[in-house]
């Protein structure tokens, strides 16, 4: 009996995993031929630099919808992820941008010029 229900519930245990092994590989096969760069442009946001303050670590964006963050259009002001990204713009740039909540605060994670 002990080994009947040991044997049962081995099987049931590597028959549980099988699945979800060829899920990941279909989900994957479904993806081919779409562009990392298509998905990475749709969770970018246009906005306008309003102000670059080095000092705080912030730019002050005036922005459309925030899709991925679920905010209206405003200006509003965002924590650097890098000082590096501060040193790229300038007060009137026309950029796109990803922003994500960090921790408590939002946080431009990249940006780009506009085109």
């Amino acid at each position: 009996m002990k080994k009947k229900l040991i044997t049962t519930a081995l099987l049931a245990l590597l028959g549980g995993t099988a699945p979800v092994a060829f899920a990941q590989v279909d989900h994957a096969a479904h993806h081919e031929g779409v562009s990392a760069p298509a998905e990475t442009d749709a969770k970018l946001a246009e906005g306008t630099v309003k102000k670059v303050d080095k000092t705080a670590g912030k730019l002050t964006i005036s922005h459309g919808p925030l899709a991925t963050l679920g905010m209206p259009p405003m200006t509003m002001a965002f924590r650097a992820a890098e000082p590096g990204l501060l040193d790229r713009v300038k007060v009137g740039d026309k950029i796109r941008f990803a922003a994500e909540k960090v921790g408590s605060e939002l946080t431009v994670t990249s940006l780009e010029a506009a085109q």
